[in-house]
């Protein structure tokens, strides 16, 4: 076997500076030889070392009485009582899709799935975090299209429901997509499995599809920027099966069902060479493989390619030794590959064989502890100098603004994405109690205990480029309020960092303070982070992405029935705002779409009035106190109170006596944070326990079938009909992908509006 000559252009084509070569050759006591490099390359790239974040993930607080695995797993863990534990995680699959992205969201989608059944959990639900450029951008309408087809594409076929996500739309990303993916499963406690190569004599044996040259150096690309030759990379973008995923996901679960298995490990980014060495280094032993008995779909496959191949739907399985018959017997029941290709060691060395000649001998504990680990430096950007404290604007008096709300309405970012999650399956397997668009989060059941989970992911990019810290804060704190809002109790937290490139400075104090937020807030609302990933070099041609720290948080109901829906659901309810309204229109919608090019500073987040607001709300659900509640974010109150009136049963709303020194653009629109909109048959019982709870509170209107006016001192600000503002809401986004304008979608609203007013 002729392999090429390791050069100093072959080096640094594998991403490797100087200094990371030198201190390859000092771990070796030699030079590399050519597969060696590549599996240097990938195990030390950003997407598989963390070189750049690991000293800040550090302060992550990852602890808790209900935390059973943190991070360093497959996925975290957390107990949801009775025996009975949650897995889940969020990946970024973010490069893949932008350069092709059918492939790269499904591929997305099933390595998040197999982070979740590797840990011995069947997975019951997914998630998807989704930014894109603007949708007349160059194509951006193909890559909206492509990534939704994507992930319902391989969900679907999976049988795993889909049953939340968000999607925003902004500039910072017409060169750089982000696609987040989500997943969670249940399992009993004792059942949890771990990524392990323990037992020196045990056979490693690899299962399910047989390994091609897709998505070879997938996670190198990951840790590079883009440029004008990015197409060329589409050859390293994996090709997924979701049929043969379905079949290696049963045929996991039922050998773990056995005593047979030891550890097991799915092969994602970095493929064998990853799961190979993170198991071995998990249990501090050693792996013995010999790559011609891998199972391979194509010939002339050099050891290179068979160790850096990230061909999909395939795992990593240590089994007890005597036990190899019985796990080849299982996976070919399910028509997949299994063959026995190696065993444990105790030489704490990754040694590979092609034909009964060693090709490669790596220790494997320096891989992780001496693989490098980098301080950048970071410095506050000079746009931040230029941000005002508070959004420069004339203030305006009390009118009739109508017009202002419907395009807000209408926007990419606040109308209804029907048209997306349509396309996912959201109730298969029957778990489903709320979907998308039906609460603030999404709930799934855990069957035969009568107990549910919630889940939700957000992060407001914007905020987090005006201000990290506090964005960081702000994604955890809207998504505690989601879950609260909706009948869980806050647990825990996944997050999946996307950045520019960690060799900026800009971009480091962009990471290190979000994460600060992200740190704060979780430690004051009790939400540890369990699991994770680090995206960076999300940029083109030096341009870099907003800084987006999405959190994926996931709470407890404890009794299913809790919650209630975001929609007004009856007449003559009455309608309570709950928490404080301030001028803050700093990287709000209103500002976006209104005085785009504008620097202000976002909302502050208070995080003793979140943990208060959170608490009421849990106290409100557990005393069936609520038939509604939808917290406050984008768009302010009154797309808030929209958003409430969709399902027909709007409401007559006067704001007479809340925050009655702001105007009326404020009013409606700032993005204060810590308030919900809740709906009762007994306001007095809510206001005075929000009283007692610490918690701004007043009654501001009453709901009503077909009618949506917002007044202060009888002076209308908004009017229309529950109609008109369901179509543009939900007709808006297929019809912007379409070509129309804001203009075209609300054009020839108002005019049955004084009619249906008058009555």
């Amino acid at each position: 076997m002729q392999e090429p000559a390791v050069t100093p252009t072959l080096v640094q084509s594998h991403g490797i500076n100087e200094s990371e070569y030198k201190l390859i050759e000092q771990i070796l006591g030699r030079a590399p030889n050519y597969t060696e490099l590549g599996i240097f390359s990938v195990m030390w790239s950003e997407h598989c070392s963390y070189k750049s974040s690991r000293i800040h993930l550090k302060t992550f607080p990852t602890k808790g009485p209900i935390v059973v695995q943190g991070p360093g797993e497959n996925a975290g863990v957390i107990d949801i009582g009775d025996g009975w534990v949650a897995a889940f995680k969020m990946e970024s699959h973010n490069h893949p899709s932008y350069i092709e992205p059918y492939q790269g969201a499904a591929t997305g989608v099933g390595g998040i799935l197999r982070d979740i059944f590797t840990m011995g959990a069947r997975p019951i639900a997914c998630m998807d975090s989704l930014r894109f450029g603007e949708l007349d951008a160059p194509r951006m309408k193909y890559l909206v299209d492509g990534v939704v087809r994507g992930i319902g594409g391989y969900g679907n076929c999976m049988g795993i429901p889909t049953v939340g996500g968000e999607t925003s739309f902004h500039r910072g990303y017409n060169g750089n997509i982000l696609v987040n993916a989500f997943a969670l499963g249940v399992t009993r406690k004792e059942k949890i499995f771990k990524g392990t190569a323990s037992g020196v004599g045990n056979p490693v044996i690899y299962v399910g599809s047989k390994t091609g040259r897709d998505g070879i150096h997938g996670a190198t690309m990951a840790s590079a920027e883009f440029d004008e030759a990015s197409e060329e990379k589409r050859p390293t973008v994996q090709v997924g099966d979701p049929f043969t995923e379905k079949l290696l996901l049963e045929a996991c679960l039922e050998i773990m069902d056995t005593d047979a298995v030891v550890g097991i490990q799915d092969m994602g980014a970095a493929g064998l060479t990853s799961s190979s060495f993170e198991m071995a280094g998990r249990a501090g032993t050693g792996i013995r493989m010999h790559l011609d008995r891998v199972p391979m779909r194509e010939s002339g496959m050099t050891p290179y390619e068979i160790m850096l191949s990230e061909s999909q739907e395939r795992m990593l399985i240590v089994a007890k030794r005597g036990r190899e018959e019985d796990v080849v017997r299982i996976f070919s029941k399910w028509d997949l590959n299994a063959a026995v290709i190696g065993e444990v060691t105790d030489d704490g060395f990754v040694r590979l064989f092609w034909h009964g000649d060693e090709i490669a001998k790596i220790p494997v504990e320096p891989i992780s502890t001496e693989a490098p680990v980098y301080n950048r430096p970071m410095q506050r950007p000079a746009y931040a100098d230029r941000i005002a404290l508070k959004l420069e604007r004339d203030r305006v008096a009390d009118a009739e603004m109508t017009a202002s709300l419907l395009r807000l309405v209408a926007s990419p970012n606040l109308c209804s994405k029907h048209w997306i999650w349509e396309q996912y399956d959201t109730t298969v397997r029957t778990n489903t109690i709320a979907a998308p668009e039906d609460r603030d989060a999404a709930i799934v059941r855990v069957k035969g205990t009568g107990r549910a989970l919630a889940m939700t992911s957000d992060v407001n990019p914007v905020y987090c480029y005006l201000d990290p810290y506090e964005g960081g804060k702000q994604a955890v704190a809207e998504a505690a309020r989601n879950i609260a809002a909706s009948g869980g109790r806050p647990a825990a937290i996944t997050d999946c960092l996307n950045f520019g490139s960690p060799e900026r400075p800009e971009i480091m104090w962009q990471f290190a303070e979000c994460i600060r937020g992200i740190s704060d807030a979780c430690m004051a609302l009790d939400t540890p982070v369990v699991s994770g990933n680090v995206s960076f070099y999300n940029e083109t041609e030096g341009k870099a992405i907003y800084p987006t720290p999405t959190v994926g948080m996931v709470g407890i109901l404890e009794d299913e029935h809790h919650g209630a829906p975001l929609a007004f659901t009856d007449e003559k309810l009455d309608i309570i705002l709950l928490g404080a309204t301030f001028d803050e229109l700093g990287g709000s919608e209103w500002q976006q779409q209104n005085m785009p090019d504008a620097l202000a500073a976002p909302p502050l987040v208070d995080l003793e009035r979140e943990r208060k607001l959170i608490s009421l709300l849990l106290a409100l659900h557990e005393n069936h106190l609520l038939r509604s509640a939808h917290d406050l974010s984008n768009g302010g109150l009154a797309v808030a109170l929209a958003e409430c009136s969709m399902d027909g049963i709007g409401c007559h709303v006067d704001l007479k006596g809340h925050a009655d020194d702001l105007d009326a653009i404020a009013l409606l629109y700032s993005e204060s944070q810590a308030r919900a909109v809740v709906t009762s048959n007994s306001p007095d019982d809510v206001l005075q326990r929000a009283k007692d709870a610490g918690v701004p509170a007043i009654r501001i209107g009453h709901t009503g079938a077909g009618v949506f006016l917002i007044e202060r001192n009888g002076v209308p600000l908004v009017r229309t009909t529950t109609p008109e503002l369901s179509r543009i809401w939900r007709s808006s986004f297929s019809l912007l992908l379409g070509g129309d304008t804001i203009d075209d979608v609300i054009r020839g609203v108002g005019e049955e509006a004084p009619e249906v007013l008058a009555h």
